[in-house]
């Protein structure tokens, strides 16, 4: 009883979470709409005992390509009234292909090819679990390609972040050869005080801070 109540509640949420991707106005909103929809998937897939695939989606789609959506639309400014032009003429097309797609899945459910879907294999006493099984062999037969598939993912995020930095002139930037090649006679004042005066230096003086921001910007 209880797995049917999960399958019902996951399925519309997965419908939902698709239909605000689509109706969203403002593209956060579809954003947190994909990652509603990849997350009832993920209990689906659960559902299923296909437990790897759940956690692939929680792991991969909500926690980097999601964020990374996110990321590149708080980062660059695109007019989406501009990409939005156009639609209407699509739209009866794309109502055909989502009425064809509800008729096959609704001649398959009624041919029952459905039946039996997420029943659990009966597995022998002490044997292995599927993830333990796909991790054994994926860090053994294959752990060359799991390794270079992990640098191209490192480069491409690094990529992605040096693409969309900017450089703001109002922020005060850290010059680390500045500091450490930073002296006592830099650092220190002798002074003389005379009684009722302040404190003025004789031997040395600060350098101006906009001197040090333009030495700052020249190093970089």
């Amino acid at each position: 009883m209880l797995p049917d109540i999960l399958f019902y509640l996951f399925a519309i949420g997965l419908l939902l979470g698709a239909g605000a991707v689509i109706t969203a106005r403002n593209p956060m909103y579809g954003v947190l709409g994909m990652i509603f929809s990849f997350i009832n998937a993920a209990g689906l897939f659960m559902l299923f005992y296909a437990e790897f695939l759940s956690l692939l989606i929680v792991m991969i789609y909500v926690g980097a390509i999601a964020v990374m959506f996110l990321f590149v639309l708080m980062t660059i400014d695109i007019d989406f009234v501009k990409l939005r032009e156009g639609f209407a003429p699509y739209l009866p097309a794309g109502l055909i292909v989502a009425a064809a797609l509800a008729a096959e899945l609704l001649l398959a459910a009624s041919l029952g090819l459905f039946t039996g879907v997420g029943t659990p294999i009966a597995a022998a006493e002490g044997a292995p679990t599927n993830i333990e099984q796909l991790g054994a062999v994926l860090f053994t037969d294959y752990a060359l390609p799991f390794q270079a598939a992990g640098m191209v993912l490192l480069t491409a995020m690094v990529g992605a972040i040096i693409l969309t930095h900017r450089r703001r002139k109002d922020v005060k930037r850290q010059n680390i050869s500045m500091q450490i090649n930073r002296t006592a006679s830099d650092s220190m004042a002798l002074t003389k005080p005379v009684s009722g005066q302040g404190a003025t230096p004789l031997y040395w003086s600060p350098k101006p801070v906009d001197k040090v921001a333009s030495n700052d910007e020249d190093d970089q």
